[in-house]
């Protein structure tokens, strides 16, 4: 299949896909402290760069494989994004401001297993209902819709966080 010039770009697309779908998934590792994760997937994509571009450069004189490399190093930062959806690694912390004060929404949101702390709030129209949540990533949409549900008016913001200390929630994160 090396010796066919559409042999070559199909494995030169590939491989790049491989690469950087991996390096992808190496810095989300990374990122989240997963140095060991991390450190094994480092090894198989250097091994799978060096091939892919070894490729390349030993054929420099045919664009068609530069241009194969490019759309497949696109193509791996979707398919990689798209493997960072699905293991959604770590935790988010979500704010939101309710549109009107409902005091019951906290032990709705609670009684789903939420983490949430709460507070009154006074915004330009009056008073609101301020929470702050933690949820793992996996549980990220599901709470959205939650909220949504109780209150569709809703503010909501979301960041996360990389550090955690005290509170109930510290005994559920080391499992």
């Amino acid at each position: 299949m090396l010796n066919t010039a559409l042999g070559m770009i199909v494995i030169i697309l590939a491989i790049n896909i491989v690469y950087v779908t991996l390096f992808t998934i190496r810095m989300i590792f990374t990122l989240k402290g997963q140095r060991y994760f991390a450190a094994l997937t480092s090894i198989v994509e250097v091994i799978i760069y060096i091939i892919g571009l070894g490729l390349v450069l030993d054929n420099l004189n045919r664009v068609e494989n530069l241009i194969a490399y490019a759309i497949g190093y696109a193509i791996g930062v979707l398919v990689g994004m798209k493997i960072e959806e699905k293991l959604a690694l770590g935790y988010i912390t979500v704010n939101v401001i309710t549109k009107e004060y409902e005091p019951d929404i906290p032990n709705v949101l609670r009684d789903k297993g939420y983490g949430v702390t709460n507070w009154v709030a006074y915004g330009r129209e009056g008073e609101r209902m301020m929470m702050e949540i933690l949820t793992s990533r996996k549980s990220e949409k599901s709470l959205y819709k939650t909220i949504k549900d109780l209150d569709p008016k809703a503010f909501i913001i979301s960041h996360e966080p990389k550090t955690f200390f005290g509170g109930f929630w510290l005994k559920g994160i080391r499992r």
